[in-house]
């Protein structure tokens, strides 16, 4: 997989977020054969780009017990409030749904 991002610049230069974070990757992976393109977290407007949402994954660890089990308890709670999230982004999914 290859993962797209841009940071930003000091400069004003129009477009070139999507240009860096977006078009040169994706031209990039189709030219070498990457099957995988992430365009980042966050953001339905990516839909409108055809890079549909994911499950992303990452790993922590809290040395605080309190503080871990307070953010444990949330990722818990907040994991089911996404699931219904993306499934309700993959129904407005820009590519075409056949009809089974």
């Amino acid at each position: 997989a290859l993962y797209g991002r841009y940071w930003g610049c000091i400069e004003q230069h129009p477009c070139l977020h999507f240009e860096t974070a977006y078009y040169q990757p994706l031209e990039f992976c189709i030219a070498q054969k990457i099957a995988a393109f992430e365009g980042g977290a966050q953001g339905e407007h990516k839909m409108a780009r055809a890079l549909m949402p994911v499950r992303t994954f990452s790993a922590h660890w809290l040395a605080h017990p309190a503080f871990a089990d307070a953010v444990q308890r949330f990722l818990r709670q907040e994991g089911e409030g996404i699931e219904a999230y993306l499934e309700h982004l993959q129904e407005r999914s820009p590519y075409r749904q056949d009809a089974a």
